[in-house]
């Protein structure tokens, strides 16, 4: 018998041991209107879930997306960026490439499932203020989730005039809905599995003994990994994981493109050498390394953002924790300070605030 997201959320409810969230049931709600028209061939809007960390969002947008009985897609909001990047660029020469783009994912999918939307790079507000627009008048039904209201998505960006096509057709084309229950569900009890050191002055560091245990008969090497066009130095690599230095892997101008090459070679990830990352803001440039379409378009004559020293880092370093958290890859971090004390302010603190989450859900056996 086919499956609904009404049926599956109450099946959690009753044997899985989920928690009521009245927050979580209404957007199950707008999520079976939604799975109904396209069952039954209708048109129908889209849905936006947005809230805190933690709140189910993802979870809920994976149920709908497993019932679908028509074409669809299921990708981290990066994923999707990635793509539509190598797309247009070959797509170059086109007369109108985002509709050409369009076309082409409209004739592979009614629905279009991505998780953590969240845009902080000009590139990429400049090419969404006019795809999701030809995305919606090509038919193609979308289901996102992201820690903010459409509103708010790109609020101190530069040059967001270019951005707010984007929110006006979220807003026609999508039913917003806030999932903002009191509880973070991933803090739920559960038993607890080391992966995040506090490094000790003068003490060894607790990586060798995880690298040993991960890649028991393979010595590995400390030879540099060739990702792409750039290499990465290693402090060891065997088959099974990888393990670098912060230095090596967050203060070089690595992409998310990189990191998701990473997670498709390695089942584990580990990386020392963390230092405390936050800091007085300054005023500065563009944090670059993310998202490779930031360097292609000028800033204009907005004012800049005020950075902490390591925010650059910081957005990499956000970027490799969404991915492996997304691919289920397990990563283990030696840092000079707490998990709690890792970021305390900066112009990063709200999309940090996803990243502690899933650091703190890593914690838990039930993420292996």
């Amino acid at each position: 018998m086919p499956l609904d997201p009404r049926t599956l959320y109450q099946q959690a409810l009753d044997a899985q041991g989920f928690v009521p969230d009245a927050a979580q049931a209404l957007a199950v709600d707008a999520l079976q209107v939604c799975f109904e028209a396209l069952t039954r061939g209708e048109s129908t809007q889209g849905v936006y879930l947005w809230g805190p960390v933690g709140r189910g969002k993802t979870w809920l947008m994976d149920q709908f997306h497993r019932c679908l009985q028509v074409a669809a897609r299921r990708q981290h909001f990066h994923h999707f960026m990635a793509w539509v990047h190598q797309r247009l660029f070959q797509l170059n020469g086109t007369a109108d490439p985002l509709q050409a783009l369009a076309r082409e994912l409209a004739g592979q999918i009614r629905v279009l499932c991505f998780d953590e939307l969240f845009v902080s790079d000009i590139g990429d507000a400049i090419i969404l203020g006019r795809l999701f627009q030809v995305l919606f008048d090509q038919g193609v039904v979308i289901v996102a989730t992201s820690n903010q209201p459409p509103h708010q998505l790109y609020r101190d960006g530069f040059n967001r005039e270019r951005f707010l096509p984007a929110i006006a057709a979220i807003e026609r084309h999508m039913r917003v809905l806030a999932v903002a229950g009191e509880q973070d569900h991933r803090l739920h009890p559960g038993a607890v599995r080391q992966r995040y050191w506090v490094a000790e002055p003068g003490q060894p560091g607790a990586l060798q003994a995880v690298f040993q245990q991960l890649s028991p008969t393979d010595a590995g090497t400390d030879q540099p990994l060739q990702v792409g066009s750039r290499q990465v130095r290693v402090v060891r690599r065997s088959a099974q994981a990888i393990w670098c230095r912060f230095a090596d892997l967050c203060e070089q101008p690595l992409a998310a493109m990189e990191f998701m090459a990473l997670c498709d070679r390695f089942a584990a990830i580990l990386v020392d050498g963390i230092p405390a990352l936050g800091g007085t803001q300054r005023a500065g440039r563009i944090a670059r390394g993310t998202e490779d379409g930031a360097r292609r378009v000028e800033a204009g004559d907005r004012e800049l953002p005020t950075l902490a020293p390591k925010d650059d880092s910081v957005r990499r370093f956000i970027a490799l924790v969404d991915e492996c958290y997304d691919r289920r890859v397990a990563l283990y971090l030696e840092a000079e300070v707490p998990l709690e004390a890792l970021y305390t302010q900066g112009y990063l603190a709200f999309p940090y605030q996803r990243t502690l989450s899933r650091l703190r859900e890593m914690q838990l056996q039930r993420f292996a």
